[in-house]
């Protein structure tokens, strides 16, 4: 669709004085960043503590958490609550958020059939992401999925092929600038992020599709595990 093929970002609907996460998710309820806003029922910010030591990065809402208005309340969040119970990560620690705010779908009868966003939702919807973490400090930033993946680390990264593996953060962000630094003060002063790491693994959405799906679970816990142990050590 033309439509889809630019869009004019997210960037304009960030207010520069936003220095909390409840002031980036109320003005996120007015993104008209891309398209997808046009469709689905609100934006579908991040939650969890800025005190996060780990923060998921996942896809896009799903049609249950459109209509919510929380990341990870569907089929897939619950699965991912129990990876990371089986993880032994403590939840009251972990932020969870998108890389893109709004759930692309097309519908089917009265269903609304998932879509994966295109790269122009992608980019459109980086400026939040960029945001968000500059109001974080995780120890560990979790990828879930090829679109998170897309969105933090550039299209070359393969999850399939570095799925499990410690990675350098924010070195290892396609542009580790946007990341490197976080505020100190109302005042506009910034310091340099303390080093943290970053591992990617498979969206718990495809656990759910996959033919052996005991399979596939064990290995989303046994990639958390080795996130889990980073925060140990």
């Amino acid at each position: 669709m033309a439509e889809t093929e630019t869009a004019p970002g997210a960037q304009q609907f960030i207010p520069p004085q936003a220095d909390t996460l409840d002031d980036l998710r109320a003005a996120a309820t007015g993104c008209r960043g891309c398209e997808l806003y046009r469709a689905a029922s609100q934006t579908v910010f991040g939650r969890g503590d800025a005190s996060a030591r780990v923060v998921f990065v996942g896809e896009q809402p799903g049609d249950m958490e459109d209509q919510k208005g929380l990341p990870f309340v569907g089929p897939a969040g619950r699965l991912l609550r129990r990876a990371v119970d089986d993880a032994g990560l403590d939840p009251g620690h972990i932020y969870l958020t998108n890389a893109v705010k709004h759930f692309r779908f097309e519908l089917r009868g009265k269903r609304r059939i998932h879509q994966t966003p295109d790269r122009v939702h992608i980019t459109a919807c980086r400026p939040w992401l960029v945001a968000e973490f500059a109001q974080l400090n995780p120890e560990v930033v979790v990828v879930l999925g090829a679109t998170a993946a897309k969105a933090l680390l550039g299209p070359t990264f393969r999850v399939t092929r570095q799925r499990g593996e410690l990675l350098p953060w924010p070195a290892s962000a396609q542009h580790p600038e946007d990341f490197q630094q976080v505020p100190v003060d109302s005042a506009g002063r910034t310091t340099d992020v303390p080093p943290a790491r970053l591992l990617a693994t498979i969206h718990p959405s495809a656990v759910l599709r996959a033919d052996n799906q005991d399979v596939a679970y064990d290995g989303l816990v046994a990639d958390l595990t080795i996130a889990a142990r980073a925060l140990a050590g």
